[in-house]
């Protein structure tokens, strides 16, 4: 391996290195404190590692990384960062060993990491498998409470589901290819065109999408999504919401990048109406929850049915309003769960809708916090979930994709009646609890930064607009 090879791969060396020295350190003696600093530390000088090269560097054939990874890496680091800041907060009650913790998000971000900057089958599977597996322990993480373990068991099934799914069409694509690189294996589906000359490439992708969809929990492959995110702990629910969703669709997006979807009309079909369900049953299911956690479970499915519009549409203009977009969607994710994390404890998750009575009187720091991400989520203006549905309604349109447009439009009104609905409920006196504990500072720093994005990046979007507009793939 060369020299700039290596240079290239910097951002993963320094968060694989980090894993290693926290290792090392539990190994010597436990000390969360030191653990947490090292976590901290690895993902800062892997974000700084990322501006150390430019351009496009192949390595070996399995990972390239250009200004596309490098972006989709930095906000996987951002996200991780928030979410450890969070998790050191919510687990310092935690009687239990600590560390781990933090060994588990390194992992997992490095798996994220290798997905963004994937172009091959075996990277592609191997930082799928290396983010899933991270989460199924993140998930179950809390051995005290049944919920957790069962939120862990609830993906586990789902995922090892998808991953069959993923291998079986991926076989099916190295057959029709006779490739397992990204670009090839996209050039061989364009020639193919439909069924049924087709038909082994067409069914090998449609089983792909499948896996994605459920890794996405896309409609109808949601099922699982309200469970896990109900019985996770507050954090790591962030951490699944955010940096996985955000992971898996980069590579999403990557793999499709280099194939006209439209050109076949079964599987831009197929897509479509994966895309209209998952705003129109993620919105509808959404509102008819109690329970915040649960709600954002349906959102979620909602807001990345939102992100088909520049799938389908395809071009520079669709890889930038989605990056932008899942910017939006991250610094929003983590600021309404790390409310409810700064509310909550190990031993009790405030994450009930009854929760929020008063919330605005009794602690109203972290009211505006959670607020902004609603609004930025229901793409109220002056917020940076308002730009990015501008983004992607202006391509959408302009590829003239006007039922995913209409159902956007559709499912963002019926997303106001939800989110509006807990702004109110924040502001009534009714029942309202005496001022709690103070927020710890880890976790705070955390949500000042997620309310500064959300906020400043719907009053002035230029720079991050500015900086995806040159996004290649």
């Amino acid at each position: 391996m060369s020299s700039t090879e290596l240079n290239a791969l910097l951002p993963l060396t320094a968060v694989g290195a980090a894993c290693l020295v926290a290792l090392a350190g539990v190994a010597v003696r436990r000390n969360v404190v030191f653990t947490f600093v090292v976590t901290i530390l690895g993902f800062a000088v892997s974000g700084a590692a990322l501006f150390a090269s430019s351009g496009a560097q192949s390595v070996g054939g399995l990972l390239v990384i250009d200004p596309y990874a490098r972006f989709f890496s930095a906000v996987l680091l951002a996200s991780n960062a928030g979410v450890a800041l969070l998790a050191f907060s919510y687990f310092r009650s935690y009687r239990e060993n600590r560390e781990e913790l933090f060994i588990l998000l390194l992992l997992e971000t490095l798996g994220g990491l290798v997905l963004v900057s994937a172009v091959h089958f075996a990277s592609f599977f191997l930082g799928l498998e290396l983010l899933s597996v991270s989460l199924y322990s993140l998930l179950a993480y809390v051995r005290t409470r049944k919920a957790s373990f069962e939120a862990g068991v609830k993906y586990f099934v789902p995922a090892a589901v998808a991953s069959a799914f993923l291998l079986f069409g991926m076989a099916l694509l190295y057959d029709a290819a006779g490739t397992m690189d990204l670009a090839g294996v996209g050039r061989s589906l364009a020639r193919a065109g439909s069924l049924p000359e087709g038909a082994v490439a067409i069914t090998g992708l449609v089983m792909v999408i499948v896996a994605i969809g459920f890794k996405l929990a896309l409609a109808p492959f949601h099922m699982w999504a309200a469970d896990v995110y109900q019985g996770a702990s507050a954090p790591i629910t962030a951490s699944l919401a955010s940096v996985s969703k955000v992971a898996v669709f980069a590579l999403f997006f990557r793999f499709f990048s280099g194939i006209d979807l439209r050109a076949s009309a079964l599987v831009g079909w197929i897509l479509t109406v994966v895309a209209i369900l998952s705003m129109l049953v993620g919105s509808w299911l959404a509102l008819r929850q109690r329970n915040v956690k649960r709600m954002l479970a349906y959102s979620s499915t909602a807001h990345l049915g939102y992100l088909m519009l520049p799938l389908l549409s395809g071009g520079r203009a669709g890889a930038a309003a989605a990056a932008f977009y899942l910017v939006a969607y991250s610094a929003a994710t983590i600021a309404l769960f790390g409310v409810i994390t700064a509310l909550s404890s190990v031993d009790r998750e405030r994450d009930d809708g009854a929760e929020l009575i008063g919330l605005a009187w009794r602690k109203p720091f972290l009211s505006a916090v959670f607020i902004a991400g609603l609004l930025s989520m229901a793409g109220i203006p002056l917020t940076a979930g308002f730009m990015g549905k501008f983004y992607l309604l202006t391509v959408g349109v302009g590829s003239s994709l006007w039922a995913l447009a209409a159902a956007l439009v559709l499912s963002s009104g019926i997303s106001l009646f939800y989110y509006l609905k807990l702004v109110a409920v924040q502001f009534s006196r009714q029942e309202a609890e005496p001022h709690g504990p103070r927020t710890p500072l880890a976790a705070g720093f955390a949500l000042a930064v997620a309310i500064v994005l959300v906020v400043g990046l719907g009053i002035y979007p230029g720079p991050l607009a500015n900086a995806i507009a040159s996004l290649a793939l």
